[in-house]
């Protein structure tokens, strides 16, 4: 298992590439503003994507408002309702989920993690969070448009899409939507880049593939993915603007509407739904591979033990990596595919669920034994694992294609989808923000608001989805502005709606109190010292905290060991950083 033995004629490598020279800022503006620091461009990412975040958090709580108390308020009405929908999950899983793992993480993280002074194209990456930002300011022109943002559901489904029927659809919303995509794509395959070449060229002298934090890897193979995955959507947002526009005929088939026969024919709405999906499946991977990196650091760091399996898990991520990509077609077993199709995609769902199982069982045997330590990223980290084997035993389900059809369009795939993709990565956020806070800012967040804002998310979560999954058993469907009296749904449902939007409200508060703490621990934080964690990975071994402009002073720091050498027999310590040689002091651990 072990790279090099720890003997005295070892030697480090020369450094193959001479040390980048770096764009030093001169002024505010180009410090803070349009900064070529990875850092600091992680940190805008951040803000941009929670302040838009902020926004969707409003609109699902409109939402909830109208299926909780239908008919209460009278200005969501049918329109606005389909609105809400769209823009909430849009913003949710690209605008914010995308964005904060790969542009906030990978930018923070990847150049102090594998001991690079900073990203290797430092302006393509200003650019990057420049055209993100343009992105998310022409999805909120959408609001401000006539007709309002697009209501074609988050999906966007042709030929609904750019149907009069359709709020927005044959006005503003749709077209802006779809160029704010595209222009998302474009700023993110600028970061992309970065992050691959980085991740291949820039590491310091000592740091091999099998040496790099398991954050490291998450990051990296979503991006992979994300480059491969996005330029579909890219492709099918341009062609639905042509057919929007110019009158192509792409997705559009032969159409009557309102008793005039329009001008599309010949076009295939199934074809936007693959090139859709082979997006829509592997973002999910996009969004839940750096979670798995983060938490399997969390775990390890918190737990103080080395992580069970570090190849296993480097492969495994891999292989969920790949296997996305086979597996897009089972949101899309009521489309009328061929059952042979219906078949092969059931299949492979099930597939893809081995890796992700090896992944929880080794995090299990990580903590198994270890000496755990319940701190506030440690808590986010069990809730995290809690949940996505929830929602992904909720998967297994909705992946068979006898138990789908009728579960379809209920409000269990509402359930299913936000467990695994809402709650479960939003855990590893902000476990991730208690965790490298300190080295961010030098100071510690509040211990007894992180307390209050865990148990009321974590518990709260629950109490909105689990009712959710009973409902949508009993065949209550989604996007649905109001049900009205049905002979199927009994009288409780309307309870049980009622209290999962109390709940919702409640959940949403504790975010506030959450953002609150940031602020506030900002200035009144106590100090948090270089490393208040006692971790070894190279972020915590800097000369100063926060990190200056080069990350790591004069001289990069060399690496002579893997990431999790935790409780390591013999060494004086609990812990060994990267770049301490060995001695006889200071063991090599496992995996050296």
């Amino acid at each position: 298992m072990s790279g090099v033995a720890p003997g005295a004629d070892q030697a480090i490598p020369p450094a193959e590439v001479a040390e980048m020279e770096l764009p030093h800022p001169h002024g505010w503006v180009t410090k803070y503003v349009f900064s070529q620091d990875a850092k600091v461009i992680g940190i805008q990412y951040s803000i941009t994507a929670t302040a838009i975040g902020l926004v969707a958090l409003a609109l699902s709580w409109l939402m909830r408002l109208q299926l909780g108390f239908p008919g209460t308020f009278s200005f969501i009405d049918p329109a606005g309702y389909y609105q809400f929908i769209t823009m909430h999950g849009m913003i949710m899983v690209v605008y914010l989920l995308t964005a904060l793992f790969l542009g906030g993480f990978g930018n923070y993280l990847i150049p102090l993690m594998v001991g690079a002074r900073d990203m290797v194209f430092p302006y393509v990456n200003m650019l990057s969070y420049w055209v993100y930002l343009l992105a998310v300011l022409v999805l909120v022109a959408s609001f401000f448009a006539p007709g309002g943002p697009t209501g074609a559901g988050w999906t966007l489904y042709p030929p609904q899409a750019i149907l009069s029927g359709t709020p927005g659809g044959q006005e503003w919303g749709i077209i802006l939507m779809l160029v704010s995509l595209a222009l998302f794509i474009v700023g993110f395959t600028m970061g992309g880049l970065n992050y691959v070449v980085t991740v291949l060229q820039a590491r310091t002298r000592g740091m091999t593939l099998m040496r790099m934090p398991l954050t490291v890897w998450g990051i990296f193979t979503a991006t992979v993915m994300a480059l491969l995955a996005f330029p579909a959507l890219f492709v099918a947002a341009v062609m639905m603007l042509f057919d929007r526009l110019l009158g192509t005929s792409f997705f559009m088939p032969s159409l009557v509407e309102m008793g005039q026969q329009l001008r599309y024919g010949g076009g295939s709405p199934i074809l936007f739904q693959h090139l859709f999906w082979f997006f829509g499946h592997p973002e999910v991977y996009i969004v839940a591979l750096p979670a798995f990196g983060i938490v399997s650091d969390l775990i390890s760091v918190h737990a103080r033990r080395n992580v069970f399996g570090y190849r296993m898990m480097v492969w495994a991520i891999v292989g969920i990596g790949a296997l996305s990509f086979v597996v897009w077609a089972h949101h899309m077993y009521v489309s009328g595919m061929h059952p042979y199709f219906g078949f092969f995609f059931a299949t492979t769902t099930l597939i893809v669920a081995i890796p992700t199982a090896i992944k929880v069982y080794n995090w299990l045997l990580t903590l198994w034994r270890g000496d755990i330590h319940l701190t506030l990223p440690m808590l986010f980290a069990l809730g995290f694992i809690v949940t996505f084997v929830n929602g992904g035993l909720t998967g297994l389900f909705l992946g068979n294609v006898v138990v789908d059809v009728p579960l379809s369009d209920t409000m269990f795939v509402v359930a299913h989808f936000h467990m695994v993709m809402g709650v479960a990565p939003i855990m590893v956020i902000f476990g991730a923000v208690y965790h490298w806070y300190p080295k961010m800012t030098g100071r510690m967040l509040e211990e007894a608001m992180g307390r209050f804002h865990f148990w009321a998310t974590f518990l709260g979560a629950y109490l909105i989805f689990f009712p959710m999954h009973y409902l949508g058993l009993l065949g209550v469907p989604r996007r649905y502005h109001d049900i009205g009296d049905t002979a199927f749904v009994p009288a409780s449902a309307g309870a049980l709606n009622a209290f999962i939007t109390v709940m919702a409200l409640v959940v949403g508060f504790a975010q506030l109190v959450f953002l609150f703490n940031l602020a506030w621990s900002l200035r009144r934080g106590r100090e948090a010292g270089p490393n208040p964690w006692n971790a070894t990975t190279l972020e915590w071994q800097t000369p100063e905290t926060p990190p200056g402009h080069g990350n790591f002073g004069k001289e990069l720091p060399v690496v002579y060991r893997w990431a999790y050498d935790y409780s390591v027999p013999g060494a004086e310590r609990d812990f060994i950083p990267q770049n301490q040689p060995p001695t006889p002091r200071a063991p090599m651990g496992a995996h050296a």
